[in-house]
């Protein structure tokens, strides 16, 4: 991963801060517009050119309406988006968008004086960039930009505008007050919380929620979840839409009840849980029944569900024939046993080659009745999802927290996410998991197949080592994952994953790191995370050709954790 211009950086920064010093202009006046065309991004990409085919445009999140830029820079590409904005000669405009997600830079050139522009480091929620440009005196066009930092996360932009006087260019037109938004409807119960989701209405740049008559959040998006809620209780909703005009008339009310009290999303796990997947499937891996995976496994993650002509539904295919003649009948049995002996067994939603898409109301409710489906065929505890190649963090939510509301507080809802997808809490990935961490038993990164990654102080480490585990860790138990919800991933032996094997002895300097201080490299957390959850491995299959060392090294000082 290239190291960013320092030298840069701080020229920027530096250049900003003299800016603000010295006083930059006010608001607009009453009679300035936007300049800029298509500013919220809800036409797609018209009147909009990016770099190397780096943009495209996304439903969720937004900031205003009903879309957003998501531009992702390459190691040769820092995703600059661009419009040629019409404005006057010898006037003053201001610059201004909202941006999420890796570093985020705004800015114009050609204003005939002095070029300007302004950036942020990642961000994991909305900020606003603004900044101010005069024209010179024969200027009637600039050029609008946004762009990332090579190689680094994707960003996000909304809402960008050029407010000063009308450029003859025919800019977006000023807003007025939105309608009422319609549809508002419960996505998602748990004990203490309701989600909701509604219609987007155009021309809103933000909703506000009520409870009761009462408002309780605003938020961007058309979904909100309202925690702190009592268990077995109802309460009444309604939404309104705003923008800078004003806030629209109430929607029509529903009524969201909570499920009754439940308990930590992972049941009757211990406290600290081995987590294992076992494979359906035979790739040379020690072929395994169900009722032969070692008992160091405290969650066993059956690999894997299949994709079904229905979006967003899924269903499960014994592989008997690759299995030697395993029957659907012995596995259910095999599931029982290893219940009855106090573990707990998920089916796995996704896999390298797993391609199951969640990405609007219908595919979330397909997917939360297919899987409670395959829990009361099959006896399974919960699910896994360990979806490879992107996801909805919107729709994957409501999708979960249906399923939380079907099957109830014994829901064991687990995450293998690649280092990638936990990088920032702006990745959906790492959305979804903040979204349900109410329902969220543990989250089982995949410390393999990644190459070098940042950590939590921002300094890149090598996989295959303990500071790649600890420091990698710290950002998800510093994005606002409780430690009970952490666990490491790794391969059980060098077949199990293309790379990022480490010896089961450098996991347990993780986790010691990690949980008491100590058996660190040269990253050390802050403070000490004693509850964190524990470790996963692929696979099951793959530990006992490799004569079980890994959960006969791992399993039992998971176990040992005060």
């Amino acid at each position: 991963m290239p190291i960013l211009n320092r030298k840069r950086l701080w020229t920027t920064t530096v250049t900003l801060a003299l800016a603000l010093a010295l006083g930059v202009a006010g608001p607009a006046s009453a009679a300035d517009v936007n300049n800029v065309k298509n500013a919220g991004f809800e036409s797609g990409l018209t009147n909009w050119t990016c770099s190397a085919s780096s943009g495209t445009t996304v439903s969720s999140p937004v900031h205003g309406g009903s879309a957003a830029l998501k531009a992702t820079p390459a190691g040769q590409d820092n995703a600059q988006c661009v419009q040629t904005v019409a404005v006057k000669p010898n006037a003053t405009y201001t610059l201004s968008a909202w941006v999420q997600g890796g570093y985020a830079y705004l800015g114009a050139t050609g204003t005939g004086t002095t070029d300007v522009s302004t950036w942020t480091p990642d961000t994991a929620s909305w900020k606003q960039l603004t900044t101010t440009f005069t024209t010179g005196a024969s200027t009637t066009s600039v050029t609008v930009y946004t762009h990332g930092w090579y190689g680094q996360a994707a960003y996000l932009a909304d809402d960008v505008s050029v407010y000063g006087p009308d450029g003859g260019g025919g800019g977006d037109p000023t807003p007025t007050v939105p309608a009422a938004p319609a549809g508002l409807a419960v996505s998602g119960t748990s004990s203490s919380s309701v989600s909701l989701s509604w219609n987007a209405v155009s021309g809103a740049t933000g909703y506000n929620v009520y409870r009761n008559g009462t408002k309780v959040t605003a938020v961007t998006g058309a979904s909100a979840t309202v925690a702190g809620l009592a268990a077995s209780t109802s309460y009444s909703f309604q939404v309104t839409a705003v923008n800078s005009a004003g806030e629209s008339v109430k929607s029509g009310a529903v009524t969201g009840t909570t499920t009754a009290s439940q308990g930590n999303g992972g049941g009757a796990l211990p406290k600290h849980a081995v987590t294992g997947y076992w494979q359906n499937f035979n790739n040379g891996a020690t072929v395994q029944k169900l009722s032969a995976v070692q008992s160091q496994y405290d969650i066993i993650a059956v690999a894997f569900a299949d994709a079904t002509a229905t979006p967003g539904a899924v269903t499960f295919n014994l592989d008997s024939a690759g299995l030697g003649g395993y029957t659907v009948d012995q596995f259910k049995a095999d599931i029982k046993a290893k219940q009855a002996a106090g573990k707990k067994v998920v089916v796995s939603v996704g896999g390298q080659n797993g391609t199951v898409s969640v990405s609007d109301p219908t595919s979330a409710a397909n997917f939360a009745n297919s899987v409670y489906a395959l829990m009361q065929t099959y006896g399974f505890d919960g699910v896994d999802i360990d979806l490879e190649n992107g996801l909805n963090a919107t729709y994957m939510s409501q999708a979960l927290r249906s399923l939380s509301a079907k099957a109830g507080s014994g829901l064991v809802l687990t995450m293998a996410p690649q280092t990638i997808d936990m990088q920032s809490t702006s990745n959906a990935y790492f959305q979804t998991a903040l979204n349900v961490k109410d329902i969220l038993t543990v989250v089982n990164m995949q410390y393999y197949n990644s190459g070098s990654m940042l950590g939590c102080d921002g300094k890149v480490y090598s996989q295959g080592s303990v500071d790649f585990l600890t420091a990698l860790a710290c950002i998800q138990l510093e994005g606002g994952l409780s430690p009970s919800q952490v666990g490491l991933g790794l391969p059980a032996s060098t077949s199990g994953a293309g790379s990022g094997y480490v010896s089961p002895s450098v996991v347990n300097n993780a986790l010691d790191c990690l949980t008491k201080g100590t058996g660190c490299g040269s990253f050390k957390p802050s403070k000490t995370y004693p509850d964190l959850r524990g470790a996963m491995t692929w696979s099951t299959n793959w530990d006992a050709a490799a004569g079980n060392a890994w959960s006969n090294t791992v399993g039992p000082h998971v176990h040992g954790l005060s």
